[in-house]
């Protein structure tokens, strides 16, 4: 797919939605900060060509949380608000600024931390750092995680390989819409 065609979508879509959304942002901005006094969760990721970047989300965990991959952490770890947050998806809304910015795409490999090792030799072994990581993507849509870091990367490999731009709308819709759950905490 076009990287210019990509990164205008992405541009437009992530203003309108930044847009439209500033609201519901405002709000869970306060009701968070009542839950854990530090409604944004900010955390360096991989990037393209794995530079790092700050990825902006709503804290869903507890502020003293470890730093690890969601399926790693703990369900004890998830605030009331958090959890209705992963449930309805509002925590991954501050990622229009990363979209927005330039450092993600709507649609791509989910980033990942510096310390999945096992995941970034797979990725990288398969180009996937070659694109901009995504909110949402091909294993996100299907339920595959971070805790299978090979077929994770297999995945990711196949659809950046075959992305089009009615792939790229149908993961947004599917995400939307409720498919898969992305990277679970267990």
């Amino acid at each position: 797919m076009n990287f210019f065609l990509i990164r205008t979508l992405d541009f437009i879509m992530a203003f309108c939605g930044l847009m439209i959304t500033f609201p519901i942002l405002m709000v869970v901005t306060i009701i968070g900060y009542f839950d854990t006094k530090s409604p944004i969760f900010i955390q360096k990721r991989v990037g393209k060509n794995k530079r790092p970047f700050k990825l902006i989300k709503f804290r869903t965990m507890s502020v003293d949380t470890k730093s690890v991959a969601s399926h790693l952490a703990s369900t004890a770890s998830i605030t009331r608000l958090g959890s209705f947050l992963r449930k309805s998806k509002i925590d991954e809304l501050p990622q229009l600024i990363n979209v927005l910015k330039g450092e993600m795409s709507f649609v791509g490999p989910r980033p990942n931390l510096f310390n999945q090792e096992e995941l970034i030799a797979e990725r990288d072994s398969r180009g996937v750092y070659d694109v901009l990581p995504g909110i949402t993507g091909l294993a996100q849509v299907n339920t595959i995680d971070m805790s299978t870091p090979k077929l994770l990367a297999e995945t990711d490999q196949e659809m950046i390989k075959a992305l089009t731009v009615k792939d790229y709308f149908k993961y947004i819709i599917m995400t939307a819409t409720g498919s898969g759950s992305g990277d679970r905490v267990k």
